[in-house]
């Protein structure tokens, strides 16, 4: 047998270079059966983990049903996880979504009030500016004291007066 050669695991120990005399076994006393459940430690040669546990190259070994049940608990697991999460996050854009809604709508009204109170304080200011209008003639008054509106340099009031 060349160096590096994987042995024959029909060989017996006896056949194996070497392998009797680091036992303690006569050389012909292991069968391939007593190879695989010997321990390596005693044997102390060099046994293929291939040979020893007759892996068949290109396959993996299968799962003990144990590992398949563990592994599908798991999934069962994560899944059931995932699907709470999954329920929190629509739950939660539901009221975002819903919040968000009612504070549109409360927006939308106070802008509409606003733009009402706009349209009052407009109104009450072309009354004040007529009754006004109407009383500068009959009115006697130092102009020097009083300021009207139109001697004030008030550019709001040019502005407001404008619209």
């Amino acid at each position: 047998m060349m160096p590096g050669q994987i042995p024959d695991p029909s060989l017996t120990a006896g056949a194996l270079p070497g392998l009797g005399p680091l036992t303690g076994l006569p050389g012909t006393a292991l069968t391939a059966q007593e190879l695989k459940c010997a321990d390596i430690r005693n044997i102390g040669a060099v046994i293929s983990p291939l040979q020893f546990l007759e892996v068949k190259l290109g396959k993996r070994p299968q799962p003990v049903k144990s590992e398949l049940d563990e592994e599908e608990e798991r999934r069962k697991r994560r899944r059931e996880k995932n699907k709470v999460a999954a329920a929190r996050c629509r739950n939660k854009k539901k009221e975002r979504t819903e919040f968000l809604q009612r504070e549109s709508e409360r927006l939308e009204l106070m802008n509409a009030e606003l733009k009402a109170q706009i349209e009052e304080l407009k109104q009450e200011r072309q009354q004040l500016i007529l009754m006004l209008n109407r009383h500068r003639p009959t009115c006697i008054v130092r102009t020097d004291s009083i300021k009207t509106p139109e001697s004030e340099a008030n550019p709001l009031l040019e502005q407001l007066e404008k619209k």
